[in-house]
């Protein structure tokens, strides 16, 4: 590990030193930010996972975090936490935090459900306001994920600060001001992730069709991506400025990207944003109206 990760799993270690974190939920992006907080030094025995399947209480404890049955005990979990994170499905919120939020006193309530606003959910919370709502993606699983933050105004900068070293153990965090701002968020790096798999596929296929097997294709191009990205964040070029010094005069590679600006690629990708974005919208204003 380098001394800049070391640093900064200190730099996180500091902010969470005896806080007492609980998980809603305990499905795929409870695991993924879970992984990442121990991974970065957090005490097992400092998470609280409350879930009503036994099957996931015993894979937690297992690993020597505490438990709560969900069904039986919902306010044990938040009673003495500091943290409270929401993990569970946006349309089983209601039902779930109704059942505790009489228990919540100055606790720091971090969201991860997709499309709920703070408004709303503060609403289920009974005008409960100590609210960050976060937008985390998959690659949180492997501690590269990306992550956009918005709290409301009742969070001052100490438990922004903890938001951070909480979502930070598993990748990039970045704060938004407005919390429109989060569906923008949700284009570029919540649902992301696809738009990446699908490009790779789409690689794959082409290599294949050109005359490579699955296996050689797969692992170049995912090589290829992977080198790419790493590469770009460690430049202090601009992705356009990288593109232009990898791309030859009248070279294989300028006949590939002249290919991609004849069928409008760049404009694709705009508008599959915008379209994610505005589904984003959407989905907010019909938990609204169903609530």
């Amino acid at each position: 590990m380098s001394a800049q990760n070391n640093n900064a799993n200190n730099q996180l270690n500091s902010q969470l030193k005896n806080k007492k974190i609980s998980f809603i939920g305990g499905g795929n992006m409870a695991q993924a930010l879970i992984s990442g907080l121990i991974g970065c030094g957090t005490d097992p025995k400092m998470i609280t996972v409350s879930a009503p399947s036994a099957e996931t209480r015993e894979q937690y404890a297992s690993q020597n975090m505490n438990t709560i049955d969900a069904s039986t005990e919902p306010k044990a979990a938040v009673i003495d936490a500091d943290v409270v994170v929401l993990a569970v499905k946006p349309q089983m919120m209601q039902k779930v935090v109704s059942e505790f939020a009489d228990a919540l006193d100055n606790q720091l309530v971090i969201s991860v459900a997709a499309g709920l606003s703070t408004e709303l959910l503060s609403e289920m919370l009974g005008g409960y306001s100590n609210i960050v709502r976060a937008m985390p993606n998959t690659p949180s699983k492997i501690q590269m994920g990306a992550t956009g933050l918005y709290a409301t105004d009742n969070i001052n900068d100490q438990q922004k600060q903890l938001a951070t070293a909480v979502m930070q153990a598993s990748g990039l965090v970045m704060w938004v001001d407005k919390e429109e701002q989060m569906h923008a968020v949700t284009a570029v790096a919540g649902s992301a992730p696809a738009y990446i798999f699908y490009f790779i596929e789409s690689m794959v296929d082409g290599a294949i069709a050109l005359g490579l097997d699955q296996e050689q294709a797969s692992a170049l191009a995912m090589q290829t991506v992977l080198g790419t990205a790493t590469m770009a964040r460690g430049s202090e070029d601009s992705p356009s400025e990288l593109r232009r010094k990898v791309t030859s005069h009248k070279g294989a590679t300028q006949a590939a990207i002249e290919s991609m600006q004849a069928n409008e690629v760049g404009r694709q990708i705009s508008e599959a944003m915008q379209a994610c974005y505005d589904r984003s919208k959407a989905l907010g204003e019909e938990m609204k109206s169903d609530k």
